[in-house]
């Protein structure tokens, strides 16, 4: 769960068109499809860290990621990216000269707004009262993870607001956290992540299939978050393959 964007990238600020439409159910896209019965909101150890088990059923699943597999996934980075709303930079090659490296990282891609296929997913989540209506996810970010990917530990740009919300597919796994000694966002491609000074407290948290890991005061800017790269789990499974949607408001002004 991270910005995908070099130093000179900015978000857009403007909102996305999807904010405008009629919302649809992936019952719009999908038919007989059973809807989910989301769990009570749960604590988690880590400050201002909750989660919902089965918020999305395992037929939602299924068809989410058929949705997906249909879209154009950003191939730049060590694993599959797509992005919704907002703007990004793409990821030079490592063996880039410095006139491409500058090139390439000068370019703001546009992304494309958020698809009515996830607009049922928004809606739960004002159901369950993690966002209003007039402040709902404006941004998302799809990041597939296979074999040994992962994401270094960082904490979500502050030029996003709360909670950060994130949607686990396909297999669980697990999700590391680091509590700093104060607040720190800064980016993992910019090397300032790594800096951030930390308390030595760490804590590893189960991200199960189909939950929705819910993250806001602390637990969103005093704790990076990461997904190792080596899980013994992971080895078990020649099939494994987690799916994560991370969902961002704007912050407020």
């Amino acid at each position: 769960m991270t910005l995908s964007s070099a130093r000179s990238c900015k978000v857009k600020e403007s909102m996305p068109e999807s904010s405008a439409r009629q919302q649809k159910s992936i019952t719009s896209f999908f038919k007989n499809t059973a809807k989910a019965k989301p769990s009570r909101e749960l604590d988690l150890s880590v400050p201002g860290l909750s989660m919902i088990k089965d918020f999305i059923s395992r037929q939602e699943e299924i068809q989410i990621l058929s949705f997906l597999s249909t879209q154009n996934w950003r191939t730049d980075l060590n694993r599959r990216v797509i992005h919704y709303g907002g703007s990004y930079c793409l990821l030079p090659p490592r063996h880039a000269s410095a006139k491409e490296r500058q090139r390439i990282e000068n370019d703001i891609v546009i992304a494309e707004p958020m698809p009515s296929a996830l607009d049922f997913l928004i809606s739960r989540m004002i159901e369950q009262r993690l966002y209003l209506e007039e402040e709902k996810p404006e941004y998302c970010i799809v990041n597939e993870y296979t074999d040994n990917q992962g994401i270094s530990a960082h904490v979500e740009n502050f030029k996003f607001g709360e909670p950060v919300c994130g949607l686990t597919m396909g297999n669980g796994d697990w999700m590391r956290f680091h509590e700093l000694t104060r607040p720190d966002d800064g980016s993992v491609r910019s090397g300032k992540a790594a800096k951030a000074e930390r308390t030595g407290h760490k804590q590893d948290v189960w991200l199960p299939p189909r939950s929705l890991l819910v993250m806001r005061r602390d637990a969103r800017s005093n704790w990076q978050h990461q997904i190792c790269r080596s899980w013994r789990g992971r080895r078990l499974n020649d099939d494994w393959k987690r799916i994560s949607l991370t969902f961002r408001v704007g912050a407020r002004t």
